[in-house]
């Protein structure tokens, strides 16, 4: 069985939506892009296939615009969506092609752009109402539309997380996102944007005013509800962006001379009860070291994606997870959420910040709308 090799790894900044940089810049003019920057110097006969995450577009394959816009007009293109983990399934979609020796080379990530998505409307008696995709039957102890309760504030109830320990979460995530930004530790995985506004090249959400007073000043999102400490300091942003990994089978990246940055050992994802989507990474990560044949202890590197902070204190609590090594470049709460870019992102990040420290393993999870999780664990050879 041939290896599943990562031999580009590429992403875009992330903006804030609806007043940041890419606030006019399409999940098409995203996906154009950064899946462009994959496949230049690669030969396109070699390229079998674009898998991107995505959502609420519509329904066109955001994949196959893009493929045609790098000049990829022989390749096809296929959408992936499973919900927040989007861009992490369609990377191991691509890999499980390559190991069972269906395909040799695939541009596989994802895209989001909050700020330009359509909004659907849809008919209601008479009348015509908004209308938004729902992630799993809506309940009024997991809500399908308001995800600070269902994920957050669920998370932290069922594991005891603090207001403090969230508001500590967040504020650990902003640091460490400004100092990656300040150390130039970003800039080899970004794709800067030509934008309306400008070359965007930088991260824009990370917030270098924020502190601990701050975060703690914050409203509830739900005040009504006795004890909530869900607020928008301790929970992702709405955000754009987008990432793109090329993923090739090692005898093909031998034969071309590509470089191997990374190689991916193994994945899962798993389904809980919508109230618990917030835990779903407490089941998806020793799933997916399992079949790595690997145990917590043995991994350098964990990006979980704080859609809210409470899950990731939670997991890191549960797992028994060394904080030092989570989220050493920000997260959700910080660089923001684009969701169905995410999990790519996450997984671009992770195989750049192993290289910088000389290899090892990574592991890459998440919850997702709807009660699910994902995790993918890759290792990064030493130079």
């Amino acid at each position: 069985m041939p290896e599943a090799v990562i031999v580009s790894a590429l992403r875009t900044p992330i903006g804030t939506a609806f007043k940041g940089t890419l606030r006019d810049t399409t999940a098409y003019d995203l996906a154009d892009h950064v899946v462009s920057a994959a496949a230049s110097g690669l030969d396109p006969a070699l390229i079998d296939d674009v898998v991107l995450g995505e959502g609420l577009y519509g329904g066109g394959v955001v994949a196959r615009h893009a493929a045609i816009t790098a000049g990829l007009t022989g390749v096809p293109g296929l959408a992936a969506n499973r919900h927040c983990a989007a861009g992490q399934s369609a990377v191991q979609a691509a890999a499980a092609s390559i190991r069972a020796g269906m395909d040799e080379l695939i541009i596989a990530g994802g895209v989001n752009s909050a700020s330009t998505a359509p909004r659907s409307r849809r008919r209601v008696g008479e009348d015509w109402a908004d209308w938004f995709p729902p992630t799993h039957p809506d309940r009024p102890d997991a809500p399908n539309l308001d995800m600070s309760i269902t994920v957050g504030w669920n998370a932290a109830v069922r594991a005891g997380v603090t207001r403090e320990e969230m508001d500590a979460w967040a504020l650990r995530s902003h640091r460490n996102a400004i100092r990656a930004i300040d150390e130039g530790r970003f800039e080899a995985e970004i794709v800067p944007v030509k934008t309306p506004h400008g070359l965007f090249s930088v991260d824009e959400h990370p917030r270098r005013d924020t502190t601990l007073e701050k975060l703690a000043s914050l409203k509830p999102l739900h005040p009504e509800i006795e004890g909530f400490s869900i607020t928008a300091g301790n929970a992702s942003g709405a955000n754009d962006g987008a990432a793109a990994l090329v993923v090739a089978n090692d005898r093909v990246a031998a034969a071309q001379g590509l470089p191997v940055l990374a190689t991916i050992r193994s994945w899962a994802s798993v389904g809980v009860d919508p109230a618990e989507t917030g835990l779903a990474p407490v089941k998806a990560i020793p799933k997916a070291l399992a079949r790595a044949a690997l145990s917590p202890a043995e991994v350098d590197l964990f990006e979980i994606n704080e859609a809210f902070a409470a899950m990731c204190v939670a997991t890191v609590g549960m797992l028994g997870l060394d904080p030092d090594r989570v989220n050493v470049n920000g997260s959700g709460c910080s660089l923001g959420h684009p969701v169905a870019a995410t999990g790519a992102r996450m997984i671009v990040t992770l195989v750049h910040e192993l290289r910088r420290r000389g290899g090892g393993i990574g592991v890459a999870a998440m919850c997702a709308g709807g009660g699910m999780g994902s995790a993918t664990v890759i290792e990064v050879p030493a130079p």
